[in-house]
C-alpha cells in the first residue's frame, strides 16, 4: 500500500476520514498509472518528450571551436550509443522525406562502438540506404583482414542489409580507372551523411598532412600513406609490422567528404588526443587536416573523455 497507518494510526481518524482514507488508498493501488497521469502530468510528458528525442545519454561538455560544435562524453560506449542514436534519428528524417538516403562510412577500431551500436538499435529501413566507405589500400585482396572492404562487409553490410554498398576495389589492376568509377559513383546522388573519424597523425580518411589539401579538385585519389598512419595500422592489429603496411591508398578527399549534408566525427580513445588537442587549438591547416572540420557547421565532433584529455 502506498497510504499505511495500522491500527494505532487509524485510531486517531474519525470513521470519515478512515473511510475516505480506505478509499483514497484502493485508489491508488488499483489506478496507480492513471492517478500518475493525472497529478504528475506535466512531469510524465517531460519523461515521454525526453525518450522520443534523446537516446538518454547526455554529454559530459558540450562547447563550439569556430563553426565546429564538439560533444563530449564520459565514456566509449556513452559516445557510441549517443552517436548511433542520433544518426538513426537523422536517417529516418532523410528517408521520410526523400525515400533514399546516401552514405559514407569509416573503418578503424575507433568506428567499433558507433558501428555495433548502429547495428543493435534497429530504426533504419537500410534496404532504402546506399552506402560508401572513404578509403581502401591499394593492391590488398578483399579477403586481407586488414582490407576495409572486409572490414564493411563483415561489420556494416551483413548485419545492415543496404540496398548496396559500393566497395573501392584495391586491388584493381587499373588504379585511376578505379578513382574515376568511385568518383561517378559519389557524383551520382548527393552524400545525405558521411560518417568519419579522426588519425593518430589528425588524417582525415587517408589524406594524412603530406597529400591533404582543403580545395582538392578530385574526389578520389591515390596517395603515398605518412609513416605515422601506417604504423596506426599496425597498432591496431591488422599488420604484423610496418613493412606488410601497404605504402599507398585510395582516399576520398577532404572536400569529397565535406560535401556531405551532415557529418558526424567519431573520435575515441586516449591515443586521438593528441590529434584532437591539434585540430582544436592549433591554426586551421593541413599540418593537422582534421582542423578543416572547424570550418563546418553541418560537423559535429563526439569524443570521449580520454580522447578530450588534452583539451
Amino acid at each position: 500500500m502506498l497510504v499505511s497507518g495500522g491500527r494505532a494510526g487509524r485510531a486517531r481518524f474519525g470513521a470519515a476520514a478512515v473511510s475516505q482514507l480506505d478509499m483514497f488508498s484502493h485508489k491508488l493501488e488499483n489506478h496507480w498509472p492513471d492517478w500518475v497521469e493525472l497529478v504528475g502530468c506535466g512531469q510524465v510528458n517531460k519523461m515521454k518528450s525526453q525518450t522520443a528525442n534523446s537516446s538518454g545519454i547526455q554529454p559530459v561538455r558540450t562547447f563550439q571551436v569556430d563553426r565546429l560544435p564538439v560533444r563530449v562524453y564520459g565514456s566509449g560506449a556513452d559516445l557510441g550509443h549517443d552517436a548511433a542514436w542520433q544518426t538513426r534519428q537523422y536517417l529516418g528524417e532523410v528517408l521520410q522525406a526523400q525515400g533514399s538516403a546516401a552514405v559514407v562510412l569509416a573503418t578503424g577500431n575507433s568506428q567499433l562502438q558507433f558501428l555495433d551500436a548502429l547495428a543493435h538499435l534497429g530504426g533504419v529501413d537500410w534496404s532504402k540506404v546506399t552506402l560508401f566507405h572513404m578509403d581502401e589500400y591499394l593492391g590488398i585482396d578483399r579477403e586481407h583482414v586488414g582490407s576495409f572492404r572486409r572490414y564493411m562487409r563483415e561489420r556494416v553490410e551483413t548485419r545492415l542489409r543496404p540496398r548496396g554498398f559500393h566497395y573501392l576495389e584495391g586491388d584493381t589492376q587499373l588504379p585511376l580507372a578505379e578513382c574515376e568509377r568511385y568518383s561517378r559513383l559519389l557524383a551520382a546522388q548527393p552524400i545525405d551523411l558521411c560518417c568519419l573519424g579522426i588519425g593518430e597523425n589528425g588524417h582525415l580518411a587517408f589524406n594524412d598532412p603530406p597529400v591533404a589539401d582543403f580545395q582538392d579538385p578530385h574526389r578520389v585519389k591515390l596517395v603515398k600513406l605518412d609513416p605515422a598512419c601506417r604504423q596506426q595500422q599496425v597498432g591496431e592489429g591488422y599488420f604484423p609490422q610496418l613493412e606488410a603496411v601497404p605504402q599507398y591508398a585510395f582516399t576520398l578527399t577532404i572536400p569529397s567528404l565535406c560535401a556531405a549534408r551532415r557529418m558526424t566525427c567519431i573520435v575515441p580513445e586516449r591515443r586521438k588526443a593528441g590529434a584532437v588537442r591539434a585540430a582544436l587549438r592549433q591554426p586551421v591547416s593541413t599540418g593537422c587536416p582534421a582542423s578543416f572540420l572547424r570550418t563546418q557547421g553541418q560537423c559535429t565532433l563526439f569524443l570521449d573523455a580520454d580522447s578530450a584529455s588534452q583539451l
